[in-house]
């Protein structure tokens, strides 16, 4: 029997969130709910600041092995600064993955109460620029991550604004990513089959094949945005808040075909946290007769996110 068609992530504008917010948190709350994922096009974050942002990335990562390990934190988890070529490790996983990256957070005024959690981001000499197009991508990927958070509170019959206070001066990660050109032989994947630990994360990059999810039928699905548009998918925290109505869908990044394994592959995934105070208490409109809590015990987003990076490598107990 012939296998039936894959389903497809739907492409989605975001400026339909102007005219038509509801229509908009329904279109885009339905594809969180059957796919942990979505596309979206039209979200406003400016082509100047990403394309300012890729030539920054190539640039960095084109940099000295020994200059780039100047900015590695020993035993700061990679929450800033430099992470080295295979460090990274999916939970359960038996290799490591086929990238170095990046790490910048939000910038917070001397004595800011998160400052003892949050640690101030590390800024390379080189490329000239750098601080400049990453602060600027920063703030225009966490101002359309409040617009997606909003229809996603819409979805959820939640008050537009609900998701403001859990996120004010949250703990918020831009990674810079570079997967270098792979072995024909190699055993790893560039990214091992892993959820994301956040609320969500906003992916631009990923018009390079090679990432999937895996759907609900076991199948690995490919999620290939068109030129200029993101992905997004739900992360572990949100689908705790929401006891599981949105998925935390498993994804990875595959190996690419023989012909395109000499080049090197670029994302830059911002992963939208809330303050580390925030408490991760499921929703009660998400708790139902055929859908008890799960998660009974509360816990707060920044020892959620020890406790995660624990079990991926990047913090050694």
């Amino acid at each position: 029997m012939a296998d039936t068609p894959l389903s497809q992530v739907p492409l989605i504008s975001m400026a339909q969130a102007e005219q038509d917010p509801d229509g908009f948190a329904r279109d885009f709350g339905g594809s969180f709910q059957r796919f942990g994922f979505a596309m979206v096009s039209d979200h406003g974050v400016d082509q100047d600041v990403i394309d300012r942002a890729w030539a920054m990335t190539k640039a960095f990562f084109d940099l000295p092995e020994e200059e780039k390990r100047r900015y590695f934190v020993e035993g700061g988890g990679g929450a800033r600064g430099y992470t080295p070529f295979k460090t990274e490790i999916a939970k359960g996983a038996t290799h490591v993955d086929l990238k170095e990256f990046w790490h910048v957070g939000r910038e917070l005024a001397a004595g800011h109460r998160y400052g003892d959690v949050m640690p101030a981001n590390v800024w390379p000499d080189r490329p000239e620029g750098f601080r400049e197009a990453f602060l600027d991508l920063f703030a225009a990927l966490d101002a359309a991550g409040d617009r997606l958070l909003s229809a996603i509170a819409r979805y959820l019959g939640l008050e537009p604004n609900w998701f403001d206070r859990a996120v004010k001066d949250g703990n918020s990660v831009l990674r810079l990513l570079h997967y270098p050109p792979v072995p024909a032989d190699a055993p790893e994947v560039r990214a091992g089959a892993h959820e994301d630990i956040n609320l969500i994360t906003l992916l631009l990059g990923a018009e390079e094949a090679g990432l999937e999810l895996l759907d609900r039928d076991g199948r690995w699905l490919p999620v290939a945005p068109p030129p200029g548009a993101m992905v997004v998918n739900v992360g572990d925290m949100l689908q705790r808040l929401t006891n599981h109505v949105l998925p935390s869908t498993t994804h990875r990044v595959v190996n690419p075909s023989p012909e395109r394994r000499g080049h090197s592959r670029y994302s830059m995934p911002f992963f939208l946290h809330p303050a580390p105070d925030f408490l991760i208490e499921t929703l009660p409109g998400c708790i139902s007769d055929e859908r008890p809590n799960r998660y009974p015990t509360p816990i707060s987003s920044h020892d959620y996110l020890y406790e995660r990076l624990v079990e991926i490598g990047l913090i050694k107990k």
